[in-house]
C-alpha cells in the first residue's frame, strides 16, 4: 500500500462518516428506523441491496469456490437464471408480501397464523442469522491482516492486544454507528455509494487482469489435467469434483425458488420500495448485476490459479506460496489465495481501490445484518412477548441495543470459532436452521388458504432440528458424506412435505384477500392493492408497467434469455459433438466478454437512476408526516397502523 492507495481507502472511509450525517436529522420514527418509511426507488434499491448482498465474506467465498473449481461453476449458475428470472418478473413472494403492509417477515406470520408462532419464528430466525452472521467479522478481519501484511499483536496501552481482534472491532463499530444512528436510511445510503465503488472498482480491475494475464496464459493454466472428472473448464467433467460439483447447483436452484425472501439478513429492504411495483421492479433491475456477480469472482481465482500451479512465474509464485504458508488453518489458506495473489500483482491505485472495495462490502454487509437481526430480536420476540406498544423513544432505544448485541456477539464469536468446511457450505448448514421449514410456510401462508398454523410449527420444527443435526455432525465428524447444501436440500424437502400433509388434515380456510387488502379489503389511496394479473399477465405485467417499466421488462427478459441461451448451446453441443477443454476455453472467452460489457453499461444506467432515487427519498423523508402506530406491531390479527393512526409529533415540519 503506497500513498495513493492510502489516501484512497482513507477518503473513502471519510466520505462515508460524512454521509452518516445526513439521514441523523430524518431519523424521526420506528419506521424511518426499520424500513427507511417506504421511500427507496428502484435503482436505489437495486444499488444498495447488490452492494449489501455481495459481500466482503461472498466475495472471499465465491473466491475459494471458484479457485476450487474453475470456471465450471459459472456455467452450472446459467442453469438458476431462469428461477431467478422468474422470481424477479412475476413478483413471486415479494409482491404478495409487499401487499401485507408488514415491516418483518415473522410480523407477517402473526397476521397469517398466530402470535405464538411469530415469536418462536422470529426466535428461530434470529439464531439462525446471528450464528450463519457470525463468521463475517472472522473472515474480514483475516482479510485486512494478511492484506496489509499486519502483525499478529500490537502494544497498546502497555497491552499486547490481538490485531485481529483489533480489526474487527473498529469494522464492527463502525458498522454498529452506522445502523444505529441512521437506521435503514443510513444503510440504503451508504450502501447505494459502497454499490457504486463496487461497480466502478470491479470494472478497472477485471480490465487491469485481462491485460496482464493474456488470454493465453489463462488457457494453458486453467487446461492443466489432475485427472478425469476434474476439469476446470469442462463443466461436463467433473464427476469427481468433491463439493461444487453440478449437484450443488441443482439444489441451488431448488433452494433459490423455495427460500425466496425467506432469509432474513436484509430484511429492511423487503419493506423499505415506495411501492409494491417499484420492489419488483428493483428486483427485476437486479437481474442484471449478473455479470458483476459472476465475473470478477470466477477470473481473479483463475489468475490465481495460473500463476501458482502452473511453475511458470517463478518468484511471483514463490513470493504468494511463502505469504500463504505463514497460515495455519488450511481452510483460511483457501480463503485468503486469492486476495494474496491480488496484493502481489495489483499496481499502485488498483491496490488502495481493492482494499476499499473489501471494507466497503464489509461494511455494507455488516450494518445491514446487524440492523436486521437486532431489528427481528425486538420486532419479532420482545414486542409479541411484550404485548402491547412502546412508545416510539422507548421503541428506538431498545432497537439500538439489540443491534448492539448482535455486534458483541458476533465479535467472539469469531474470535472463537474454528471453520472446518468452505464458507458457502457453511452458510447452506446454517441458514437451514431456518430456511429448511421457513419456505414452506411463507409460499403456503402467502398463496394457499389452506395453509395451518399447525402446519407451519410442523413444517418450522422439521427443518430446524435437520439443521442443527447436520452442524453437530459436521463437528463431530467434519468427513461426514453429507455436505451442508445436501443437508439443506433434505430439510427444505421434508418440512414442505410435513407442511402439506398437516394442512390437509384440517379443513380451515384463511382469508387471503384481506390480508393482501384486496377487493373489498382495499385501503384507499394505496397502490398495495394492486393485484397481478393471472394467465399469462402473471409474467409480470400489471396496470402499473408503463412504457419505461415495459421497455426495461422486455430488456431483462432479452439478457436472461441470452445467458441462459448459451447454457443450453453449450449443453447441446456437447451432448451431440462433445467437448473438450479447448472448446470451452473459446467459450468462456466470449462470456467473460460479454459479461464485462454488460458491467460497463449498468454502472452508468444504475448511477444515473440511482442519485434520481436519492434526491426523491430525502425530499419525502423532509416532508413526510410520520405515524407512530406504523412500528410493526400486530392488534387482533392486523397491523397496528391500520386500526389506528396516531401522528407522530414529529412530523416532518
Amino acid at each position: 500500500m503506497q500513498f495513493l492507495d492510502w489516501a484512497i481507502f482513507i477518503g473513502f472511509v471519510i466520505f462515508i462518516g460524512l454521509m452518516v450525517l445526513v439521514p441523523l436529522r430524518l431519523t424521526k420514527s420506528v419506521a424511518d428506523f426499520l424500513a427507511a418509511n417506504r421511500s427507496a426507488g428502484r435503482y436505489m434499491l437495486t444499488m444498495a441491496e447488490g452492494a449489501a448482498g455481495l459481500g466482503a465474506i461472498s466475495l472471499i467465498a465465491k473466491f475459494e469456490e471458484f479457485y476450487s473449481a474453475g470456471f465450471t461453476p459459472a456455467y452450472w449458475m446459467l442453469m438458476i437464471l431462469p428461477v431467478g428470472l422468474i422470481i424477479s418478473l412475476t413478483g413471486w413472494v415479494i409482491f404478495r408480501f409487499r401487499q401485507t403492509r408488514a415491516m418483518t417477515l415473522a410480523q407477517f406470520l402473526e397476521v397469517r397464523y398466530s402470535r405464538r408462532f411469530r415469536i418462536f419464528a422470529g426466535s428461530l430466525c434470529f439464531l439462525a442469522g446471528i450464528v450463519n452472521y457470525g463468521i463475517f467479522p472472522a473472515v474480514t478481519g483475516r482479510f485486512f491482516l494478511y492484506f496489509f501484511d499486519l502483525p499478529e499483536t500490537v502494544s497498546l496501552l502497555g497491552l499486547e492486544v490481538s490485531v485481529f481482534a483489533l480489526i474487527m472491532f473498529i469494522m464492527l463499530s463502525s458498522a454498529v454507528f452506522i445502523a444505529t444512528f441512521g437506521g435503514q436510511i443510513a444503510i440504503i445510503m451508504t450502501d447505494f455509494f459502497q454499490g457504486l465503488l463496487y461497480s466502478v472498482g470491479f470494472v478497472a480491475i477485471l480490465l487491469f487482469l485481462l491485460w496482464k494475464f493474456d488470454w493465453s496464459a489463462i488457457s494453458a493454466g486453467l487446461s492443466v489435467s489432475v485427472g478425469e472428472g476434474t476439469s476446470r473448464l469442462n463443466p461436463f467433467d467433473t464427476g469427481k469434483v468433491e463439493n461444487f460439483n453440478v449437484w450443488f447447483y441443482v439444489i441451488a436452484t431448488f433452494g433459490m425458488f423455495y427460500t425466496t425472501m425467506a432469509w432474513q439478513g436484509s430484511q429492511g429492504y423487503n419493506a423499505s420500495a415506495r411501492s409494491p411495483h417499484e420492489a419488483r421492479m428493483a428486483k427485476i433491475l437486479g437481474q442484471w448485476r449478473t455479470a458483476l456477480v459472476f465475473i470478477l469472482p470466477m477470473l481473479i481465482p483463475a489468475c490465481a490459479y495460473v500463476v501458482l500451479n502452473t511453475g511458470a512465474f517463478g518468484d511471483l509464485t514463490q513470493t504468494i506460496q511463502g505469504q500463504i504458508a505463514t497460515i495455519e488453518n488450511p481452510q483460511i489458506q483457501e480463503q485468503m489465495t486469492s486476495p494474496l495473489f491480488l496484493k502481489s500483482v495489483l499496481p499502485v491505485g488498483l491496490m488502495g481501490l481493492f482494499a476499499t472495495i473489501i471494507f466497503a462490502a464489509a461494511l455494507s454487509t455488516d450494518n445491514t445484518y446487524l440492523h436486521s437481526w437486532g431489528s427481528i430480536f425486538i420486532q419479532d420476540v420482545i414486542m409479541p412477548i411484550r404485548g402491547k406498544p412502546f412508545t416510539a423513544k422507548q421503541h428506538l432505544r431498545l432497537l439500538r441495543f439489540s443491534i448492539l448485541g448482535v455486534a458483541i456477539f458476533a465479535f467472539f464469536f469469531s474470535l472463537l470459532f474454528r471453520q472446518t468446511q468452505y464458507i458457502l457450505l457453511f452458510f447452506a448448514v446454517t441458514g437451514a436452521i431456518f430456511l429448511g421449514g421457513a419456505g414452506a410456510v411463507i409460499i403456503g401462508g402467502l398463496y394457499w388458504n389452506r395453509g395451518t398454523t399447525p402446519a407451519a410449527w410442523s413444517a418450522m420444527i422439521t427443518g430446524s432440528v435437520l439443521a442443527v443435526s447436520g452442524i453437530v455432525i459436521k463437528q463431530v465428524q467434519p468427513d461426514f458424506f453429507l455436505n451442508g447444501q445436501q443437508m439443506f436440500f433434505i430439510a427444505m424437502v421434508s418440512s414442505s412435505l410435513i407442511y402439506i400433509i398437516v394442512s390437509l388434515c384440517s379443513k380451515q380456510r384463511f382469508n387471503l384477500d384481506e390480508m393482501l387488502h384486496r377487493g373489498a379489503y382495499s385501503m384507499e389511496k394505496s397502490t398495495d392493492a394492486t393485484k397481478p394479473k393471472r394467465g399469462l399477465a402473471a409474467l409480470g405485467f400489471s396496470s402499473e408497467f408503463g412504457m419505461r417499466d415495459t421497455l426495461i421488462f422486455f430488456g431483462t427478459l432479452g439478457m436472461i434469455l441470452v445467458y441462459f441461451g448459451l447454457f443450453l448451446f453449450g449443453l447441446v453441443y456437447h451432448l451431440i459433438w462433445k467437448t473438450d477443454d479447448a472448446w470451452w476455453l473459446s467459450f468462456w472467452r466470449i462470456f467473460i466478454w460479454i459479461g464485462l460489457g454488460q458491467a460497463l453499461i449498468i454502472t452508468i444506467w444504475f448511477s444515473i437512476g440511482g442519485f434520481k432515487d436519492l434526491k426523491h427519498m430525502l425530499n419525502t423523508l423532509r416532508t413526510l408526516k410520520r405515524d407512530d402506530a406504523d412500528d410493526g406491531m400486530v392488534i387482533a390479527g392486523h397491523n397496528r397502523d391500520e386500526v389506528e393512526h396516531v401522528p407522530s409529533q414529529a412530523d416532518g415540519k
